[in-house]
C-alpha cells in the first residue's frame, strides 16, 4: 500500500479503487470487500462464531484497519467464507442491496446458511444517523427480546465510527436533529447555516465564561470563576449509555473498534480542515469517548487510545482549553479515571519498549500524545482544586546586563532574555499551578516514575532551550517529571549559563582589552565575611549583574585551598550562620515551629537582605544545600504569590489558631472579643506598636459581619505589609540569580524549598548501595562492613554530624541520599589519627583500623569535633 493511500484515504476507499473488476462487477465486489472488512475489525456479533475469518471468533487476533484492508482484499480473492448477518457497517449500503440482491449472500449469490438469523431491513436500523439515549435503550430493548445483539453492535460501530455521526449524538437540543432519512438530508443541506450559528453561539459562550472569571476573581471556587461551561452533549446520558452498554461483554469490541476506525478520520480533519473552526460541537467526539470507563483497559491502550490521544493532541488550543474547563467540573473521580488511563498509556508504553540516545522517548508519538492530554487533565485539575488567582506579588523589572551591546554586536541573544517561558494553554486558561493552594488531586500523583527513568535529560533539556517548535521536551509538562529529574534540567541550564558567561566574558575582553575574569571570585576574610560578602556582591550587581551567573569560586584570605565546591559549601554555611543569628535581629526564631520569619522592626538596611537573597540564588545556581529554615510561604512569595490568612499555620501557628477561633465563633463577636481593627505589637526593644488595618481601624469593632474582612487583613498585614521593605530587597537579590533561570516555570514552591535546603528524610540504607570505593577498599573488605554497621548504629543526630562532616551538609539531595555520589578511600594502614575528608568530592578518608571499637571511637570524634578549633 502507497504511503500517499495510508495518509488520505481509507483502507476500504483504498482497496475498491485499486482493484480492476470489470465494469459489470465493480460495484458488487466493492461491497463484499467491505463486508470483509467488516467483518475482520467489527465482527458479526455471534458469541459462538467459529469462522477463522471473523472477529467475533473465539481466539480472533485484532487487527489495525489498514491490515484489515489488505486482509480483506486476499479474502474476496480466495472467495473465504462470510458470516451471514454480517453487513457493511460503515458505509451506508441499503441503496447498493437494491440494486445488487445477491450481495445478501456470497459472491455466487447464495444465502448464507444462518438465514433465520438474518434481521429483516425493519430492523438493521439503517435511518438512525446518530443516538440518543432513547434511541439506544429501543435498540436495545429488542435486541434483548431476540437475544441477539448484532443490530446494536452494528449500529454502535456505524455511529461511534463516524466523525459526524457522533458529534450529533446525544445532544442536548434534540429537537434540532431530524430522525427520519429523507429530513436527515435536509439536515445536512443546511449544516453550513448551522455551523456558523453554532461557532456564534460558543464564541458568546466562552467570552461570557472569560467575563465572569475575570470579575470573580479569586474566591477559591471554581465554578463561581469559571461559571459553567456548556456544551451541546448530554454527558450524564452519554454516561448511562456507557453504565448500560459496557456491562455487556459483546459491547466492549464494538467500542473498541468503532474507535480505532474514527481516529484516522478524525484526525485528518483536524491537519487539514480546521474542522473545529467551523463547527466547534466537533468537541462532541472527545467528550464521548473520554466517558468510555474502559479506556484504560489492555486492548484499548494498545490498540486505540494510541491513536486517539494523538487526535486529541491536534486540537487547537480554543478547544483545549474547553475540555480542560469542562473536565474541571466533573468530580474528581472522573477526574482522576481520565489522569489514570493517560497515565497507563504512559506507563505501558515505556515499559513496552527500550530507549536509548538513539531512539529516545522523546520521539515516541503515543508517550508523547498521551503526555500533551494529560496535561488538560492537570490543568482541569488545578481549575477544579482550591484556587487563588489574586495576591500576586509585583514584579519588578529585571537588571539589564552592560554587555548587552557587546552582545548585539557579536549577533548573540540571550534565548530567555525574556524570562520564563509561559505555556500556551496555561494562558489560555489565565491560571497558574502557582495559583492553585490544593488540587483536587495530590500534584505527587501527576508524576511517571517509569518515564522519569527513561528520560535523557540533557537531550530534554537541548529541545526545551533550542528546539522547542521541532522536538518535543517533556520539560514543558512539568508536572509529570520528579523533583530529582527537573533539577538535573536546571543544573543543565545552570552550566549552560556559566559557560555563556564564560565565553561572553573572553569575547569581551578581546573587544575591550579588559584582563580576563571568567568567573564570579569571592575573597573574603573569616572574621568579616559579611561586610567583605556585602561590598563585593553589591558591587556587582550594581556594575553588571550577568557576573553572579558565572560559576563562584570562594578563597578565604590567608588560607590555602582550591574551592572545587567544598570552600563554597562553607561559604554559604557561615553567611547563613551570621546572617540568622537573633543578635543581629535581622529575623525573628520560633522556639515551636524551628523556623525564622523577617523581624518587622530590623534595622538593619536593605543591602543585607539582599545579599541573603542572592545567597539563596548563588546556592541553588551552584548546586548547594543550605541549612535555612523558613516557613513555605516565602517560598510561595519568592515565586510570586503573596501571604494570605491560610499561609499562617506554618509561619505563625498561634496567631492562626486564635484568627480560626474568631471565625468559628459561634457567640456574639463584637460583646465577647471587643477587639477592634486596630492591631499592635511589640518592636525589637519590647515597646508596643499599633497598626489600624483599616482607616480610624480604632473605632472599627469586629463583629460577625466583618470578621472575615479582619482576618484577611491582619494576615495580609503580618506576611506582606510588615516586612514589605525587607523581602522586596530579598526577593531582588534572588531574581539577580534566577530571573532567566526556568526555575518558575519547573518548580512548585515546595520543591524550591527541596532545592535550596535539600531533604530532611535521610536514608543511609540507599547511601551505601551507591557508595564508590577507592585505594584499595571494596565493599567486601571487613573495615567497609565495619564502617556501615557503626553509620547504621548511629542515633539521627550522630548521622546528621556525619553528613555534615563529609558532605558539608546535614541534608540529602533532592532524590534522596541515593543521588548522593559518596566516596570511601583508603588513607593508610592502622593509625591513631582520626579519618577525614573532602567535602568538594564527598570523599572520606578513612584508615584501615584493626577493629571496629577503635573505628567507632575516631570516627565519632572526628564529626563530633570538625567544626570550630576543637581539633587543635
Amino acid at each position: 500500500m502507497s504511503k500517499e493511500a495510508n495518509e488520505y484515504e481509507s483502507p476500504v476507499t483504498y482497496i475498491t479503487e485499486h482493484t480492476k473488476p470489470s465494469r459489470m462487477k465493480r460495484a458488487a465486489a466493492k461491497h463484499l470487500i467491505e463486508r470483509y472488512f467488516c467483518q475482520l475489525t467489527e465482527g458479526c456479533g455471534n458469541g459462538a462464531c467459529t469462522n477463522e475469518f471473523c472477529a467475533s471468533c473465539l481466539g480472533f487476533q485484532p487487527l489495525d484497519h489498514n491490515t484489515a484492508a489488505i486482509r480483506a482484499l486476499e479474502l474476496y480473492k480466495m472467495n473465504a467464507k462470510l458470516c451471514g448477518r454480517h453487513s457493511a457497517a460503515f458505509p451506508d449500503n441499503s441503496s447498493a442491496k437494491e440494486t445488487h440482491p445477491t450481495l445478501l449472500g456470497d459472491r455466487h449469490g447464495k444465502m448464507p446458511d444462518h438465514e433465520d438469523n438474518l434481521f429483516p431491513p425493519r430492523e438493521d436500523f439503517r435511518e438512525v444517523h446518530y443516538l440518543t439515549e432513547e434511541k439506544v435503550y429501543e435498540i436495545l430493548s429488542i435486541c434483548e427480546g431476540k437475544k441477539d445483539y448484532s443490530p446494536l453492535i452494528r449500529v454502535i460501530g456505524r455511529i461511534f465510527s463516524s466523525a459526524d455521526g457522533l458529534v450529533q449524538s446525544f445532544r442536548k437540543d434534540k429537537e434540532q436533529h431530524p430522525n427520519t432519512k429523507e429530513q436527515h438530508k435536509t439536515h445536512q443541506a443546511k449544516d453550513e447555516d448551522k455551523d456558523e450559528d453554532d461557532k456564534e453561539r460558543t464564541t458568546a459562550m466562552e467570552q461570557e465564561s472569560e467575563a465572569s472569571a475575570s470579575m470573580e476573581g479569586a474566591t477559591g471556587s471554581t465554578e463561581n470563576r469559571l461559571g459553567p461551561v456548556e456544551v451541546s452533549v448530554d454527558i450524564e446520558a452519554v454516561r448511562r449509555v456507557y453504565d448500560r452498554l459496557l456491562s455487556n461483554e459483546k459491547m466492549e469490541s464494538a467500542f473498541l473498534n468503532a474507535l480505532v476506525y474514527l481516529t484516522p478520520n478524525v484526525e485528518l480533519d483536524l491537519t487539514y480542515l480546521d474542522v473545529y473552526d467551523t463547527n466547534p460541537d466537533y468537541l462532541n467526539i472527545f467528550i464521548i469517548v473520554m466517558e468510555n470507563s474502559s479506556l484504560h483497559s489492555p486492548e484499548y491502550l494498545e490498540m486505540a487510545m494510541p491513536l486517539f490521544c494523538k487526535c486529541m493532541s491536534k486540537l487547537p488550543l480554543p478547544a483545549l482549553a474547553k475540555l480542560t474547563r469542562l473536565w474541571s467540573q466533573y468530580s474528581v473521580e472522573h477526574i482522576r479515571r481520565m489522569m489514570e488511563t493517560f497515565q497507563q498509556l504512559i506507563t505501558y508504553t515505556v515499559i513496552s519498549n527500550e530507549y536509548d540516545s538513539d531512539s529516545l522517548v522523546n520521539d515516541d508519538e503515543c508517550v508523547v500524545a498521551a503526555a500533551k492530554c494529560l496535561k488538560l487533565v492537570f490543568y482541569a485539575n488545578v481549575l477544579g482544586g482550591d484556587l487563588d488567582t489574586g495576591h500576586n506579588e509585583e514584579e519588578e523589572p529585571a537588571s539589564e546586563s552592560s554587555e548587552l551591546t557587546l552582545q548585539e554586536l557579536l549577533g548573540e541573544e540571550r534565548s530567555s532574555k525574556k524570562g520564563p517561558r509561559v505555556d500556551p494553554l496555561e494562558k489560555e486558561l489565565g491560571v497558574r499551578t502557582l495559583d492553585c493552594r490544593r488540587p483536587l488531586i495530590p500534584f505527587e500523583e501527576f508524576v511517571n516514575e517509569p518515564l522519569n527513568d527513561v528520560l535523557e535529560m540533557d537531550k530534554d533539556f537541548t529541545f526545551f532551550k533550542v528546539d522547542s517548535e521541532s522536538k518535543f521536551s517533556f520539560q514543558s509538562c512539568p508536572f509529570i517529571l520528579n523533583a530529582c529529574t527537573k533539577s538535573l534540567g536546571l543544573y543543565y541550564d545552570n552550566r549552560i549559563s556559566m559557560y555563556s558567561e564564560r565565553r561572553i566574558t573572553a569575547l569581551y575582553s578581546l573587544v575591550q582589552g579588559q584582563q580576563l575574569n571568567p568567573y564570579l571570585r569571592l575573597k573574603v576574610r573569616r572574621d568579616h565575611i559579611i561586610d567583605d560578602a556585602l561590598v563585593r556582591l553589591e558591587m556587582i550587581a550594581m556594575e553588571n549583574p550577568a557576573d553572579l551567573r558565572k560559576q563562584l569560586f570562594v578563597e578565604f584570605e590567608g588560607e590555602q585551598g582550591v574551592d572545587e565546591g567544598g570552600v563554597s559549601k562553607e561559604f554559604f554555611q557561615l553567611v547563613l550562620e551570621e546572617m540568622f543569628n537573633p543578635d543581629i535581629g535581622m529575623f525573628t526564631y520560633d522556639e515551636s515551629t524551628k523556623l525564622f520569619w523577617y523581624n518587622p522592626s530590623s534595622l538593619e538596611n536593605e543591602a543585607q537582605f539582599t545579599l541573603i537573597g542572592i545567597v539563596l540564588g548563588l546556592a541553588i545556581y551552584n548546586n548547594c544545600i543550605l541549612d535555612v529554615h523558613f516557613p513555605m510561604v516565602v517560598y510561595r512569595k519568592l515565586m510570586g504569590k503573596k501571604g494570605t490568612y491560610l499561609d499562617l499555620t506554618d509561619s505563625h501557628p498561634v496567631l492562626y489558631q486564635s484568627l480560626r477561633e474568631l471565625l468559628d465563633y459561634e457567640g456574639d463577636v463584637e460583646e465577647d472579643m471587643m477587639i477592634t481593627f486596630q492591631i499592635s505589637q511589640t518592636d525589637l526593644f519590647g515597646d508596643p506598636i499599633t497598626y489600624d488595618l483599616k482607616e480610624n481601624g480604632d473605632k472599627i469593632p469586629v463583629n460577625a459581619d466583618n470578621r472575615k474582612e479582619f482576618v484577611s487583613l491582619y494576615g495580609d498585614y503580618i506576611l506582606n505589609k510588615s516586612v514589605e521593605r525587607q523581602f522586596k530587597a530579598f526577593r531582588r537579590g534572588f531574581q539577580m540569580v534566577t530571573n532567566e533561570s526556568p526555575l518558575k516555570c519547573l518548580f512548585r514552591p515546595e520543591e524550591v524549598e527541596l532545592l535550596i535546603c535539600g531533604s530532611r528524610n535521610l536514608d543511609f540504607q540507599a547511601l551505601e548501595e551507591t557508595t564508590e570505593y577507592d585505594g584499595g577498599y571494596s565493599k567486601d573488605c571487613r573495615i567497609i562492613k565495619d564502617f556501615w554497621e557503626t553509620v547504621h548504629s548511629f542515633g539521627e543526630e550522630d548521622k546528621r554530624l556525619f553528613l555534615q562532616f563529609t558532605t558539608g551538609t546535614d541534608r540529602a539531595p533532592v532524590g534522596g541520599l541515593g543521588k548522593l555520589k559518596m566516596i570511601i578511600a583508603k588513607n593508610g594502614p592502622d593509625t591513631d589519627r582520626l579519618p577525614t575528608s573532602h567535602t568538594c568530592f564527598n570523599a572520606l578518608l578513612l584508615p584501615e583500623y584493626d577493629s571496629k571499637e577503635k573505628l567507632k571511637e575516631r570516627l565519632l570524634k572526628a564529626i563530633t569535633y570538625a567544626k570550630g578549633f576543637g581539633m587543635l
